[in-house]
């Protein structure tokens, strides 16, 4: 049976663009998105991790939100959103898992 070899190189690096939603969703008040993004990029640039343009930032922090939406953990109202309890519990690591690699016996 021959070994596989991985010959591509792997590193999910930590999603701070959820980390910030999540943060910023947990204060417990309804923003707009625009407002939404506007604190999320001001605390992406604070930690200097908003690279690759501001809309292209902005499109990444709509689909996190969304998904986000999706799963229960912020609530919309109209055009504002608002976290919801168990959010602050989320991790975005554990949002989504890394799988374990297969070991071969």
């Amino acid at each position: 049976m021959p070994i596989q070899k991985k010959t591509a190189f792997s590193r999910r690096l930590p999603d701070l663009v959820t980390e910030e939603l999540v943060s910023v969703l947990s204060r417990k008040s309804s923003l707009e998105f625009k407002q939404l993004f506007d604190i999320v990029h001001e605390n992406l640039r604070a930690r200097n991790a908003a690279s690759g343009g501001e809309e292209m930032l902005r499109l990444r922090a709509y689909e996190k939100l969304q998904n986000l939406v999706a799963r229960g953990m912020v609530k919309k109202t109209g055009k504002k959103y608002r976290g919801l309890a168990g959010l602050s519990t989320m991790q975005p690591a554990a949002a989504a898992p890394i799988p374990a690699p297969a070991v071969a016996a």
